[in-house]
């Protein structure tokens, strides 16, 4: 972190943010941590999609304080990752999971581009996105409230498959010498 605070004041980096998509409470946590130590976030992404409100919700745990706090809610993930498992229920379109997460009060949405066809397809989702009333955020979540509850579509919540730091444990790096007082090894 003093790294990253010597870059930003020497005009080396405007912003300073974290990300991840395996529970809110994470992000809570950060924000806690930031806020007993004196630091601001300027940004925070997760996921953002139709099956979020129903299973961890960072849509309702997490933007909230973001916005009380004026940090930037960078979305992601709105078709729940990047094979667009969402959109293989049939239950929603892209453009009704894109304009959803563009519906919450987010800086951006962020959206994975690998090809043309898909990069035109955001450009006029963009395009064609106007805020969308109570009862048509509720019809959306009502489609996808049954196959939500246990996060099957949200892999990236449930299981290690896209998670590069449960393969690199050494990326965690030692533990505080107060954790290895607490081992059993060291209780005996």
């Amino acid at each position: 972190m003093e790294a990253l605070l010597a870059a930003k004041q020497a005009g080396k980096i405007r912003y300073i943010g974290f990300t991840g998509h395996k529970d809110p409470h994470i992000h809570l946590y950060m924000l806690d941590v930031a806020a007993k130590h004196g630091f601001h976030f300027d940004t925070a992404q997760m996921p953002l999609n139709l099956m979020d409100a129903h299973f961890r919700s960072f849509a309702r745990q997490v933007v909230p304080r973001l916005v009380r706090q004026g940090i930037g809610v960078l979305g992601m993930k709105s078709l729940c990752g990047g094979d667009g498992i969402l959109l293989k229920t049939g239950a929603v379109t892209a453009a009704e999971c894109i304009h959803y997460a563009l519906n919450l009060p987010t800086s951006t949405v962020i959206c994975g581009i690998d090809k043309q066809e898909v990069l035109d397809q955001a450009f006029n989702l963009a395009k064609s996105f106007k805020l969308l009333s109570e009862a048509q955020v509720a019809t959306l979540l009502k489609k996808t409230q049954k196959l939500a509850p246990d996060g099957d579509y949200e892999l990236f919540k449930t299981t290690a498959h896209f998670d590069s730091t449960a393969k690199h444990p050494e990326w965690l790096g030692e533990d505080p010498p107060q954790a290895k007082k607490l081992t059993p090894a060291a209780t005996g």
